[in-house]
Protein backbone atom coordinates (compact mmCIF):
# COMPACT_ATOMS: atom_id res chain seq x y z
CA UNK A 1 0.00 0.00 0.00
CA UNK A 2 1.43 3.35 -0.99
CA UNK A 3 0.55 6.91 -1.95
CA UNK A 4 -1.07 8.44 -5.02
CA UNK A 5 0.58 11.81 -5.59
CA UNK A 6 -1.63 14.14 -7.60
CA UNK A 7 0.26 17.12 -8.93
CA UNK A 8 2.37 18.43 -11.76
CA UNK A 9 5.42 17.19 -13.60
CA UNK A 10 7.65 19.69 -15.33
CA UNK A 11 11.00 20.45 -16.84
CA UNK A 12 12.64 23.21 -14.79
CA UNK A 13 15.25 25.56 -16.19
CA UNK A 14 17.14 27.39 -13.44
CA UNK A 15 19.38 30.34 -14.30
CA UNK A 16 21.61 32.28 -11.90
CA UNK A 17 22.29 35.99 -12.44
CA UNK A 18 25.56 36.94 -10.73
CA UNK A 19 24.33 40.31 -9.46
CA UNK A 20 21.12 41.71 -7.96
CA UNK A 21 18.07 42.51 -10.06
CA UNK A 22 17.62 45.89 -8.37
CA UNK A 23 20.98 47.04 -9.77
CA UNK A 24 19.93 46.26 -13.33
CA UNK A 25 16.21 46.88 -13.67
CA UNK A 26 15.47 50.44 -14.85
CA UNK A 27 12.52 51.30 -12.63
CA UNK A 28 11.92 54.60 -14.41
CA UNK A 29 11.61 52.77 -17.72
CA UNK A 30 9.19 50.22 -16.26
CA UNK A 31 6.94 53.04 -15.08
CA UNK A 32 7.07 54.63 -18.52
CA UNK A 33 4.43 54.06 -21.19
CA UNK A 34 7.21 53.10 -23.59
CA UNK A 35 8.32 49.45 -23.95
CA UNK A 36 11.48 48.50 -22.09
CA UNK A 37 14.10 45.81 -22.65
CA UNK A 38 16.10 44.24 -19.81
CA UNK A 39 18.98 41.90 -20.63
CA UNK A 40 20.53 39.52 -18.07
CA UNK A 41 23.65 37.44 -18.56
CA UNK A 42 23.20 34.11 -16.75
CA UNK A 43 26.44 32.09 -16.81
CA UNK A 44 24.95 29.32 -14.65
CA UNK A 45 22.09 27.27 -16.09
CA UNK A 46 20.55 23.95 -15.09
CA UNK A 47 17.76 22.00 -16.76
CA UNK A 48 16.25 19.53 -14.34
CA UNK A 49 13.27 17.34 -13.62
CA UNK A 50 10.63 18.95 -11.44
CA UNK A 51 6.96 19.44 -10.68
CA UNK A 52 5.23 18.67 -7.39
CA UNK A 53 4.20 15.09 -8.23
CA UNK A 54 7.59 14.22 -9.69
CA UNK A 55 9.55 15.70 -6.81
CA UNK A 56 7.44 14.12 -4.06
CA UNK A 57 7.57 10.74 -5.79
CA UNK A 58 11.36 10.97 -6.14
CA UNK A 59 11.84 11.74 -2.44
CA UNK A 60 9.43 9.04 -1.30
CA UNK A 61 11.27 6.52 -3.48
CA UNK A 62 14.56 7.44 -1.75
CA UNK A 63 12.92 6.42 1.52
CA UNK A 64 12.17 2.97 0.13
CA UNK A 65 8.49 3.34 -0.74
CA UNK A 66 6.81 2.81 -4.12
CA UNK A 67 5.06 6.09 -4.95
CA UNK A 68 2.47 6.53 -7.68
CA UNK A 69 2.68 9.99 -9.25
CA UNK A 70 -0.46 11.12 -11.07
CA UNK A 71 -0.08 13.86 -13.68
CA UNK A 72 -0.68 14.86 -17.27
CA UNK A 73 2.43 15.35 -19.42
CA UNK A 74 3.27 16.18 -23.02
CA UNK A 75 4.74 14.35 -25.96
CA UNK A 76 8.22 15.56 -24.91
CA UNK A 77 8.12 13.42 -21.76
CA UNK A 78 10.66 10.82 -22.99
CA UNK A 79 13.61 12.06 -20.91
CA UNK A 80 11.54 12.19 -17.71
CA UNK A 81 10.07 8.81 -18.58
CA UNK A 82 13.55 7.29 -18.89
CA UNK A 83 14.58 8.88 -15.59
CA UNK A 84 11.62 7.42 -13.72
CA UNK A 85 12.18 4.02 -15.35
CA UNK A 86 15.75 4.05 -14.02
CA UNK A 87 14.35 4.66 -10.52
CA UNK A 88 11.59 2.03 -10.86
CA UNK A 89 8.92 4.64 -10.15
CA UNK A 90 5.59 3.42 -11.61
CA UNK A 91 3.91 5.44 -14.33
CA UNK A 92 0.47 3.85 -14.06
CA UNK A 93 -1.23 7.21 -13.46
CA UNK A 94 0.82 9.42 -15.79
CA UNK A 95 -1.11 10.37 -18.91
CA UNK A 96 0.43 11.77 -22.09
CA UNK A 97 -1.58 14.56 -23.74
CA UNK A 98 -1.13 14.62 -27.50
CA UNK A 99 -0.28 17.95 -29.16
CA UNK A 100 0.88 19.40 -25.83
CA UNK A 101 4.18 19.99 -24.07
CA UNK A 102 5.10 18.93 -20.57
CA UNK A 103 4.86 21.87 -18.17
CA UNK A 104 7.93 24.12 -18.13
CA UNK A 105 9.23 26.36 -15.36
CA UNK A 106 11.87 29.03 -15.96
CA UNK A 107 13.51 30.45 -12.83
CA UNK A 108 16.04 33.27 -12.80
CA UNK A 109 17.73 33.83 -9.42
CA UNK A 110 20.02 36.65 -8.33
CA UNK A 111 22.67 36.96 -5.63
CA UNK A 112 20.10 38.28 -3.16
CA UNK A 113 18.01 35.07 -3.36
CA UNK A 114 15.38 36.95 -5.35
CA UNK A 115 13.59 34.97 -8.04
CA UNK A 116 11.69 35.67 -11.22
CA UNK A 117 9.65 32.66 -12.28
CA UNK A 118 7.79 32.03 -15.52
CA UNK A 119 5.57 28.94 -15.77
CA UNK A 120 4.13 27.39 -18.91
CA UNK A 121 1.38 24.96 -17.80
CA UNK A 122 1.36 22.86 -20.96
CA UNK A 123 -0.27 19.50 -20.34
CA UNK A 124 -1.34 20.43 -16.80
CA UNK A 125 -4.19 22.35 -18.47
CA UNK A 126 -5.75 18.95 -19.07
CA UNK A 127 -5.19 17.36 -15.66
CA UNK A 128 -8.81 17.86 -14.60
CA UNK A 129 -9.75 15.41 -17.36
CA UNK A 130 -7.51 12.73 -15.83
CA UNK A 131 -9.66 11.33 -12.99
CA UNK A 132 -8.65 9.06 -10.15
CA UNK A 133 -9.97 5.66 -11.19
CA UNK A 134 -8.92 2.18 -10.04
CA UNK A 135 -6.72 2.70 -6.98
CA UNK A 136 -6.83 -0.58 -5.07
CA UNK A 137 -3.15 -0.32 -4.08
CA UNK A 138 -3.42 3.21 -2.64
CA UNK A 139 -3.57 3.93 1.09
CA UNK A 140 -3.38 7.73 1.03
CA UNK A 141 -2.76 10.58 -1.36
CA UNK A 142 -1.78 14.19 -1.89
CA UNK A 143 -3.35 17.13 -3.64
CA UNK A 144 -0.24 19.07 -4.59
CA UNK A 145 0.37 21.97 -6.96
CA UNK A 146 -1.53 21.47 -10.23
CA UNK A 147 -4.27 23.22 -12.17
CA UNK A 148 -6.88 24.56 -9.78
CA UNK A 149 -9.65 22.65 -11.57
CA UNK A 150 -7.87 19.33 -11.14
CA UNK A 151 -7.08 20.00 -7.49
CA UNK A 152 -10.78 20.55 -6.81
CA UNK A 153 -11.90 17.48 -8.77
CA UNK A 154 -9.21 15.16 -7.38
CA UNK A 155 -10.00 16.20 -3.81
CA UNK A 156 -13.63 15.28 -4.42
CA UNK A 157 -12.63 11.95 -5.97
CA UNK A 158 -10.37 11.09 -3.02
CA UNK A 159 -13.25 11.91 -0.68
CA UNK A 160 -15.71 9.78 -2.64
CA UNK A 161 -13.31 6.83 -2.57
CA UNK A 162 -12.61 7.25 1.16
CA UNK A 163 -8.88 7.80 0.61
CA UNK A 164 -7.33 10.24 3.12
CA UNK A 165 -5.07 12.87 1.56
CA UNK A 166 -2.69 15.72 2.32
CA UNK A 167 -3.74 19.10 0.95
CA UNK A 168 -0.38 20.55 -0.12
CA UNK A 169 -1.31 23.38 -2.51
CA UNK A 170 1.95 25.32 -2.75
CA UNK A 171 1.60 28.49 -4.82
CA UNK A 172 -1.85 27.37 -6.01
CA UNK A 173 -3.28 28.42 -2.63
CA UNK A 174 -3.30 32.03 -3.87
CA UNK A 175 -5.81 31.08 -6.59
CA UNK A 176 -8.55 29.81 -4.25
CA UNK A 177 -11.13 31.94 -2.48
CA UNK A 178 -12.28 31.43 1.11
CA UNK A 179 -15.15 29.08 0.28
CA UNK A 180 -12.91 26.87 -1.85
CA UNK A 181 -10.27 26.71 0.87
CA UNK A 182 -12.92 25.82 3.46
CA UNK A 183 -14.02 22.96 1.19
CA UNK A 184 -10.46 21.60 1.08
CA UNK A 185 -10.32 21.83 4.89
CA UNK A 186 -13.54 19.83 5.02
CA UNK A 187 -12.21 17.13 2.66
CA UNK A 188 -8.54 16.80 3.60
CA UNK A 189 -7.13 14.65 6.38
CA UNK A 190 -3.93 16.68 6.65
CA UNK A 191 -2.96 20.17 5.50
CA UNK A 192 0.63 21.25 4.74
CA UNK A 193 1.44 24.95 4.31
CA UNK A 194 4.39 27.28 4.63
CA UNK A 195 4.00 30.61 6.44
CA UNK A 196 3.01 32.65 3.37
CA UNK A 197 0.47 30.03 2.32
CA UNK A 198 -0.96 29.87 5.84
CA UNK A 199 -1.35 33.66 5.89
CA UNK A 200 -3.56 33.38 2.80
CA UNK A 201 -5.66 30.56 4.28
CA UNK A 202 -6.09 32.37 7.58
CA UNK A 203 -7.03 35.65 5.94
CA UNK A 204 -9.54 34.11 3.53
CA UNK A 205 -11.17 31.61 5.92
CA UNK A 206 -10.92 33.59 9.19
CA UNK A 207 -9.84 30.38 10.93
CA UNK A 208 -7.07 30.00 13.51
CA UNK A 209 -4.63 27.07 13.39
CA UNK A 210 -6.50 25.46 16.27
CA UNK A 211 -9.82 25.77 14.46
CA UNK A 212 -8.41 24.21 11.29
CA UNK A 213 -6.82 21.43 13.34
CA UNK A 214 -10.22 20.58 14.83
CA UNK A 215 -11.48 19.79 11.32
CA UNK A 216 -8.54 17.68 10.12
CA UNK A 217 -6.21 15.04 11.54
CA UNK A 218 -3.23 17.36 11.34
CA UNK A 219 -2.24 20.89 10.29
CA UNK A 220 1.47 21.23 9.52
CA UNK A 221 2.96 24.71 9.22
CA UNK A 222 6.57 24.99 8.07
CA UNK A 223 8.80 27.94 8.91
CA UNK A 224 12.02 27.16 7.02
CA UNK A 225 15.11 27.24 9.20
CA UNK A 226 12.92 27.55 12.30
CA UNK A 227 11.42 24.10 11.77
CA UNK A 228 7.69 23.41 11.77
CA UNK A 229 4.64 23.26 13.99
CA UNK A 230 2.10 20.44 13.92
CA UNK A 231 -1.40 20.92 15.30
CA UNK A 232 -3.02 17.52 15.80
CA UNK A 233 -5.51 15.90 18.18
CA UNK A 234 -5.59 18.96 20.41
CA UNK A 235 -1.80 19.05 20.79
CA UNK A 236 0.78 21.44 19.36
CA UNK A 237 4.10 19.83 18.43
CA UNK A 238 7.14 22.04 17.80
CA UNK A 239 9.38 20.31 15.26
CA UNK A 240 13.02 21.44 15.21
CA UNK A 241 14.81 22.06 11.94
CA UNK A 242 17.33 19.41 10.94
CA UNK A 243 20.89 20.62 10.45
CA UNK A 244 21.77 21.10 6.79
CA UNK A 245 25.42 20.73 5.78
CA UNK A 246 24.99 23.65 3.36
CA UNK A 247 22.21 25.83 1.98
CA UNK A 248 22.54 25.61 -1.78
CA UNK A 249 19.06 25.44 -3.30
CA UNK A 250 15.77 25.93 -1.40
CA UNK A 251 13.62 25.23 -4.48
CA UNK A 252 11.30 22.22 -3.93
CA UNK A 253 12.27 21.70 -0.28
CA UNK A 254 8.55 21.71 0.43
CA UNK A 255 8.11 18.69 -1.84
CA UNK A 256 10.84 16.81 0.05
CA UNK A 257 9.14 17.74 3.33
CA UNK A 258 5.80 16.44 2.00
CA UNK A 259 7.43 13.14 1.05
CA UNK A 260 8.71 12.84 4.61
CA UNK A 261 5.19 13.34 5.93
CA UNK A 262 3.86 10.67 3.59
CA UNK A 263 6.54 8.23 4.70
CA UNK A 264 5.84 8.80 8.38
CA UNK A 265 2.09 8.48 7.88
CA UNK A 266 2.51 5.27 5.87
CA UNK A 267 4.59 3.87 8.74
CA UNK A 268 2.01 4.96 11.38
CA UNK A 269 4.68 6.94 13.25
CA UNK A 270 3.86 9.48 15.96
CA UNK A 271 3.75 13.19 15.10
CA UNK A 272 7.08 14.18 16.68
CA UNK A 273 8.77 11.49 14.56
CA UNK A 274 6.79 12.26 11.39
CA UNK A 275 7.70 15.93 11.70
CA UNK A 276 11.38 15.17 12.19
CA UNK A 277 11.47 12.81 9.20
CA UNK A 278 9.99 15.57 7.07
CA UNK A 279 12.36 18.17 8.51
CA UNK A 280 15.40 16.04 7.68
CA UNK A 281 14.14 15.45 4.15
CA UNK A 282 13.97 19.20 3.63
CA UNK A 283 17.49 19.68 5.01
CA UNK A 284 18.94 17.03 2.71
CA UNK A 285 17.24 18.60 -0.30
CA UNK A 286 18.47 22.15 0.46
CA UNK A 287 22.07 20.90 0.39
CA UNK A 288 21.84 20.04 -3.32
CA UNK A 289 21.22 21.98 -6.50
CA UNK A 290 18.23 20.64 -8.38
CA UNK A 291 15.00 19.05 -7.25
CA UNK A 292 15.96 15.42 -7.90
CA UNK A 293 19.74 15.31 -7.58
CA UNK A 294 20.18 14.32 -3.91
CA UNK A 295 20.68 10.64 -3.14
CA UNK A 296 20.87 8.47 -0.03
CA UNK A 297 19.77 5.06 1.24
CA UNK A 298 17.62 4.39 4.27
CA UNK A 299 20.56 3.43 6.49
CA UNK A 300 22.26 6.77 5.80
CA UNK A 301 19.00 8.59 6.46
CA UNK A 302 18.50 6.82 9.79
CA UNK A 303 22.05 7.64 10.84
CA UNK A 304 21.50 11.33 10.11
CA UNK A 305 18.18 11.20 11.92
CA UNK A 306 19.81 9.87 15.09
CA UNK A 307 22.63 12.42 14.87
CA UNK A 308 20.18 15.31 14.46
CA UNK A 309 17.49 14.34 16.93
CA UNK A 310 19.21 12.10 19.46
CA UNK A 311 17.14 8.93 19.07
CA UNK A 312 16.97 6.07 16.60
CA UNK A 313 14.38 6.00 13.85
CA UNK A 314 12.78 2.56 14.21
CA UNK A 315 9.96 2.13 11.70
Amino acid sequence: MSALICGSMSYDTVMVFNDKFKHNIPVDEIDSTEPFDVHFMVPDLRRQFGGSAGNIAYNLKLLGETPYPMATVGTDFDDYNTWFDSLSIPRDYIKIIEHSATAQTFITMDMGDNKMTAFHPGATNYSQFHPIWQVDNIRLGTISYDSTESMVSHALQFTEKGIPFIFDPGHAVFQFDGDELLKFVEQASWILLNQKEWDVVQRRTNLTPEQVAQRVQGLILTTGSDGATVFAQGTEYNIPAAQAKAVNDPVSCGDAFCAGLLYGLLKDADWPTIGRIASLMGAIKVEHHGSQSHQFNLDVFKARFKKNFGYALII
